[in-house]
């Protein structure tokens, strides 16, 4: 059997385990995540311009990505403009309806001209204000008050969900840019490789199989980086999208980051999210709002009341004052205020259903990014502890064996893509562990990818 210099072959092992999977102590730990800022500070980060001059600096970490979004992302701004419309209508639901002033005359056609001696004849003015039955406007208040929190909480959803997106896009991107580093560096030592080959062959020294498996291991590899390529551009057009940039701006490679330590059990994972997910608490601040909304309907029965005073002038005669007092009758309760108690106890119906709903949706999305998180660690871990450590050393061994000609260049090759093919799924194992506690975050309230 032809067999390449032994020079050649340690060479290539050198290169070959110049950038094994890194270990959790090469990766350097990224910086504390700045905490996000509140609603009304939103409008005090600077404008586009000023975020993009941010990620100007290499290499750019989570925590300037996640910062910017926070600040920057229109659909956070959107969320947190409806809460603080939902805000002003509090005061609203709580005042009393504007009071009423009207003037009139009674005598001559001309405006405001009364009959000398007439004692019917007058000018006057009439003050009225109308009172809602004693407890309407409390329960208004309240409902416009529930509505107020839960879009709070839809505001926090929505600042929640776009973080976890920054992360996962920026796992992605972390996974493409190292995918592209090793798979780049490999595709040089098939192309040194390669030509070996061929100059062995042509001396007659080789095989053409070994010329021709090599090349298409090299073609292999271009097929791989321009999937790769388009998948890292996804990810950094997804990315500047969440930060509200120009999707075709230029951004700088991720930095490294340690895998995220994550012990949490299943069941503590639902009693966190039972507790903090943002869905279930503008659900149950909407349940209490239809409850109040249901309560206010019940009040339609009870009438409300109009006071007004009026002032007359008389010529020639005394002023007169008078006082009038009027309450609505409910006499189309049929059609009406039944009609608004059986609304009103539907809405709380399906609002508690919507409750519902969202438990096991929030049950399912737990469960399911659980599974993913615990597989992708345990894949990981198996790639960093045993296979890759493993492969290496089957390469070694296969280069040695070829060495002294117990081994064909074929089999030397299959081992060395194999390496590369464990050390990229390496990464691809990590971002999406990384990824599904990301996805996990918004749900539960806490941070795991740290």
């Amino acid at each position: 059997m032809n067999k390449l210099p032994k020079s050649t072959l340690w060479l290539a092992l050198a290169l070959c385990l110049a950038y094994p999977v890194a270990a959790t102590s090469q990766i350097a730990p990224t910086m504390p995540q700045a905490p996000a800022p509140a609603i009304g500070t939103i409008a005090e980060y600077g404008g586009q311009t000023n975020g993009a001059s941010r990620i100007a600096a290499a290499p750019v970490t989570l925590d300037d990505l996640i910062a910017i979004a926070v600040a920057q992302n229109p659909g956070i701004k959107s969320a947190a403009e409806r809460y603080r419309a939902q805000q002003a209508r509090v005061p609203q639901a709580r005042s009393l309806p504007d009071p009423t002033v009207s003037g009139g005359w009674m005598g001559n056609p001309t405006p405001f001209s009364v009959q000398q001696g007439d004692p019917s004849s007058y000018r006057g003015l009439t003050v009225a204000e109308h009172f809602p039955y004693p407890g309407k406007l409390k329960l208004q208040g309240q409902i416009a008050d529930r509505s107020s929190e839960a879009a709070w909480w839809q505001y926090e959803q929505t600042r929640r969900e776009v973080t976890a997106d920054v992360k996962v896009a920026y796992y992605e991107y972390f996974y493409d840019s190292k995918a592209i580093e090793i798979t780049e560096k490999d595709k040089d030592l098939l192309q040194k490789l390669a030509s070996i080959a061929e100059s062995l062959y042509k001396v007659g020294k080789g095989m053409q199989q070994d010329v021709l498996r090599a090349q298409i291991e090299v073609s292999r590899i271009d097929q791989k980086l321009i999937v790769l390529r388009q998948q890292q551009d996804t990810a950094r057009v997804r990315l500047n999208t969440l930060l509200y940039r120009d999707p075709e701006a230029p951004l700088p490679p991720p930095a490294p980051f340690p895998p995220a330590e994550f012990h949490a059990t299943l069941d503590e994972l639902y009693a966190l999210a039972h507790q903090n997910d943002p869905g279930l608490e503008g659900d149950r601040r909407m349940i209490e709002g239809n409850r109040y909304a249901e309560n206010l309907a019940r009040k339609t029965y009870d009438p409300d009341f109009t006071a007004a005073y009026s002032y007359q002038q008389r010529p020639g005669m005394p002023d007169m004052y008078g006082a009038t007092v009027g309450i609505n009758i409910p006499v189309f309760y049929r059609s009406k205020q039944r009609q608004a108690v059986i609304e009103a106890a539907h809405g709380l119906i399906a609002a508690q259903h919507g409750l519902d709903e969202r438990t096991t949706t929030v049950n399912f999305e737990i469960k399911q990014q659980y599974l993913a998180a615990t597989a992708s660690r345990d894949l990981f871990n198996l790639y960093s502890k045993a296979i890759v450590p493993q492969s290496s050393m089957a390469l070694e061994s296969s280069m040695s064996a070829y060495e002294v000609g117990k081994l064909d260049f074929l089999s030397m090759l299959t081992n060395f893509v194999d390496v590369l093919d464990y050390e990229v799924g390496y990464y691809e194992e990590l971002s999406k562990y990384q990824s599904a506690l990301a996805r996990m975050e918004p749900l539960v309230g806490t941070e795991l990818t740290k």
